[in-house]
């Protein structure tokens, strides 16, 4: 089981254990990580689920959809490089240990 650790804004981490094929966003909904609102569910519609990626793990992700880019476009908290959508990140073997910035608002 794939370890995510979630850098809060106000700087405190919370590390949890994920599924092998869950996302991150089901990850942080699962152990109540609150900066995590995920509204559509997962469904790459709100961009409610918005995160930092560490990153010495960008590289190791899939390319964003222009759907994902365009999402991030409207996000409340500013867009960064390492920008993405916590709904579109598929937890894998290689993620074990991913270290993720959570944005102090999503809405």
């Amino acid at each position: 089981m794939p370890k995510v650790i979630f850098q809060h804004s106000d700087g405190a981490r919370t590390e949890v254990e994920g599924s092998i094929g869950d996302t991150l966003m089901h990850a942080a909904t699962g152990h109540g990580v609150p900066e995590i609102e995920a509204e559509c569910g997962g469904f790459c519609n709100c961009a409610t689920c918005h995160v930092y990626i560490d990153a010495q793990w960008s590289t190791k992700l899939p390319p964003m959809s222009q759907h994902e880019d365009e999402l991030l476009d409207g996000t409340v908290a500013e867009r960064l490089p390492t920008s993405r959508l916590s709904c579109q990140i598929e937890l894998t073997e290689e993620l074990d240990g991913i270290i993720v910035t959570t944005p102090n608002r999503q809405t």
